[in-house]
This record gives C-alpha cells, sequence and structure tokens, in this order.
C-alpha cells in the first residue's frame, strides 16, 4: 500500500530536514511527502530541494492561504492509499509508519501518543495521552479536542469523505475536522505509545492538543459551525 505523508510548511528553516530525514528513512520507493509551503519566506524550500528526493513533491503557494488550507491543498494533491499528517518541526521515532500501519489494518483513523519536547528536544512530558487523558468517542472528542494532528493516519476513505473542508478555517481545524468525521463515520484507534518527538517553540502554528485560549464565544461558534457541517456532509454521504 502507497504512503502519502502530508505536510504543510511555513519558514521552516530551522527544523525541516531533520524532520524529513526521520519521515524518509521510514518510506519506501513507492510512497510520497507531498509539502504544501505557504509561501514561505526563509530557506524552507532550498533545504526542501536539496534534498534531491524523488518521493518529495513540494508545491510553494502564491498567497497565503493559512495552517488549515495548507494542509488540505497538500492532501488533496496526495495519491496513497493511508494518510499520515505532519507537522514540519517535529521528529519521527523510527517505528512510527510500521507500527501505524499495522493498526490501520483492522481501523480506518488512528491516532498515536507523543513525547513532548522543547525546540532541543529534551522532553517535557513523557507522554501527552497521559496529561490530557485522551480517549476515544465522538462527545468527547468534540466538546473537548485532545487529538493532535501530528499524531494522526488514515484510510484514503477517510480522507475522501473529510474533503473538502468547510470554508471557515477558523472555526475547523484540519485535524479537528478530520477527527471529528472519523470518529462519526469510521473505526477509530489510539496507540498508547509515543511515536514523535512533538517539538514546542515559540514559532508554533498550534496551540498543541492543550486547553484554547480563545473566548467561550469563539469555542461556541467552531463547535455550532463544525456540527452544522458534520449533518451536511453525512447526509450527502448517505
Amino acid at each position: 500500500m502507497k504512503v502519502s505523508v502530508c505536510m504543510a510548511t511555513y519558514n521552516g528553516e530551522r527544523y525541516i530536514l531533520e524532520q524529513l530525514v526521520s519521515i524518509l528513512s521510514q518510506l519506501s520507493i513507492n510512497d510520497e511527502v507531498v509539502i504544501s509551503d505557504d509561501n514561505s519566506s526563509d530557506q524552507t524550500e532550498n533545504i526542501i530541494k536539496k534534498l534531491n528526493d524523488p518521493r518529495v513533491i513540494f508545491m510553494k503557494n502564491k498567497y497565503d492561504r493559512g495552517y488549515t488550507k495548507n494542509f488540505e491543498y497538500a492532501l488533496s494533491h496526495s495519491s496513497g492509499d493511508i494518510i499520515f499528517l505532519a507537522d514540519q518541526d517535529d521528529v519521527w521515532k523510527s517505528n512510527k509508519v510500521n507500527t501505524i500501519m499495522l493498526a490501520l489494518m483492522d481501523s480506518d483513523f488512528v491516532v498515536s501518543d507523543c513525547k513532548v519536547v522543547d525546540p532541543e528536544l529534551k522532553v517535557i512530558h513523557e507522554s501527552h495521552f497521559a496529561i490530557h487523558s485522551v480517549k476515544v468517542g465522538f462527545i468527547k472528542n468534540f466538546l473537548l479536542p485532545r487529538y493532535i494532528g501530528a499524531c494522526m493516519a488514515f484510510n484514503r476513505n477517510v480522507l475522501d469523505y473529510a474533503l473538502p473542508f468547510p470554508s471557515e478555517q477558523k472555526y475547523a481545524a484540519h485535524d479537528y475536522w478530520i477527527s471529528l468525521i472519523s470518529e462519526m463515520s469510521f473505526k477509530v484507534k489510539i496507540i498508547n505509545e509515543p511515536l514523535i518527538l512533538y517539538r514546542r517553540h515559540d514559532s508554533n502554528a498550534s496551540n498543541g492538543g492543550t486547553k484554547s485560549k480563545n473566548s467561550l464565544s469563539h469555542k461556541l461558534r467552531v463547535r455550532i459551525y463544525t456540527c452544522i457541517f458534520l449533518i451536511q456532509r453525512w447526509l450527502v454521504r448517505h
């Protein structure tokens, strides 16, 4: 089965090479890494192209799409049977791909644990799952999302169901949307083993599955908006 690793980049020159090396070392010759770059102004593009790896597909946007739309663009250009999400600044453990592939033999969507680390990869928390009591379930993850996008992988049928994403990305982040689509209509499994070093630094685009600092009104808008689109998607698909 072909694997597609989908990544959104933006000014990621500091960590991108280390991450890509950790990913590519686990992929076969027929797999791919699809990168959508949000018009980076640093050396991200040059670093990626210097790898000269035919498995890497690099697409640079002419304008800023934003975090979720950037991921959507990468996902929409993937061709694999199995889809992995990846951030530009983490490091994959050497058994990540094999462990995920085994889990997907009897599931449609899996999310693994991770070690939370600082910019120098020193461990801050041994387990994201332990801190946030991560469990499967639609209601739990609809009300209190704790899945991390960079820890997700899923079968092609999940992606076909999830695309296109709702248009207002500020109310339906890509990982929140995909996880709820999966919880609503597919078989979900969590892997209680940290499979990535999840790097936290002052330039992270996401909150890392921690408590959101958004206002209560924004949180309500997110859930109402997402719920409406989940119902609409379910009606279209059924």
